[in-house]
């Protein structure tokens, strides 16, 4: 169903949304890929321009909220490497197997990531996609194939990737060499065709996306969400450590990305609102765990906080009608075997696809029944 508005509200580096507590600004990490210094950077902005809570989001992107100097923050994120094309940094949202390439998968995807990032930039027809609008890498273990981004490439094992729209198997097959200026392509139509839909499944129609693909392969396939992150120790196939912390609530605290930045590792963002930190020896893993432990970080895979989710809420937000993150908070003490996520208002802000979402009211909570 097409939405009403035609004015896309999605947050940027440069357009900012107006939040209760001041301007925010959200920043995309294509495949959730970060460098240490940049996390550095991104410490040191929310430090001096806005909220020390940065928020991690559930398409592997950071937000800054409560900014005071909106082009002092734009203006760092430029020289720390965060915003390479003013014209079309809202349309660079790719998703991608955070462990791909180290551990577990059929393929690697980081390839892809930087290459699809880099054709996104220079196809101009696409700084007006929607900022809502997604692409998926998934290096055939499932993990994000399962978040129905619109447009999206799932490795397969024969060595080809199966074209996904909104997270179903086209049933067109892709070479590796076609998989990005297929993807191109797929955004390049959706931006003639959407009128006002700013999602593929808003689109009466979407059979023009897919107009001269032909299908080689059965069609329809659907991968279940992944609810959880990778916590915890996990080894790589080159011998080396990737360390999974989960972040409660999806809150990391500028001084604790200072510490995070300060291992001096590749970094990844998840779409579960976690943090690897990548490519370490068995030593360094170790001393680090010891360190971040205390800080909050969940590096334990039972954690009841790796099943709980909270929106932004009072005092953040306008239309919340409680503080849901501390709610939440409140909730780890009666664990679930069942995602929870509190919300403060019917808006549902970040709703998982499955488990429950607890939407505030005057007395207390109720269970949204209809999905997000």
């Amino acid at each position: 169903m097409t939405r009403t508005r035609d004015q896309d509200a999605c947050p940027g580096a440069l357009t900012v949304h107006q939040a209760a507590d001041g301007p925010l600004a959200r920043i995309r990490l294509p495949g959730g890929m970060i460098t240490a210094t940049q996390l550095t950077a991104l410490a040191q902005i929310a430090d001096q321009f806005g909220s020390p809570a940065m928020e991690l989001t559930s398409r592997g992107n950071i937000q800054i909220r409560a900014l005071t100097d909106t082009a002092a923050a734009a203006a760092a994120l430029a020289d720390a490497g965060l915003l390479p094309s003013p014209t079309h940094e809202r349309a660079r949202n790719i998703v991608a197997s955070p462990l791909s390439g180290r551990s577990g998968g059929d393929t690697d995807v980081r390839p892809l990531v930087t290459s699809l990032d880099t054709a996104i930039q220079a196809e101009p027809a696409l700084a007006e996609l929607p900022g809502r609008f997604w692409f998926s890498l998934d290096d055939g273990r499932g993990d994000v194939s399962g978040i129905d981004a619109d447009a999206g490439a799932h490795a397969r094992d024969d060595g080809s990737y199966a074209l996904l729209l909104a997270g179903r198997d086209t049933g067109v097959r892709l070479d590796t060499g076609d998989v990005v200026t297929t993807l191109i392509e797929v955004a390049r139509r959706f931006v003639r065709i959407r009128g006002n839909a700013w999602r593929v499944t808003e689109l009466d129609d979407h059979s023009a996306l897919l107009d001269g693909l032909t299908p080689t392969g059965p069609s329809g396939a659907h991968w279940p969400p992944t609810m959880k992150p990778p916590v915890g120790w996990i080894e790589q196939r080159d011998a080396q450590v990737a360390l999974g912390a989960g972040v409660p609530l999806g809150v990391l605290q500028a001084r604790v990305a200072h510490f995070l930045a300060a291992i001096e590792a590749p970094l990844v963002i998840t779409p579960w609102r976690s943090v690897l930190v990548c490519d370490l020896s068995e030593g360094v893993a170790d001393a680090s765990v010891r360190v971040l432990a205390p800080m909050g970080l969940v590096f334990d895979e039972n954690s009841p906080w790796l099943n709980i989710s909270a929106c932004t809420g009072s005092p953040g937000c306008a239309k919340s009608a409680a503080d849901v993150r501390s709610d939440a908070a409140a909730a780890v003490q009666t664990p679930s075997e069942v995602h929870r996520h509190f919300v403060g208002c019917d808006r549902a802000c970040g709703s998982p696809p499955v488990g429950e979402v607890l939407v505030a009211a005057e007395d207390g909570y109720r269970l949204r029944i209809t999905p997000p």
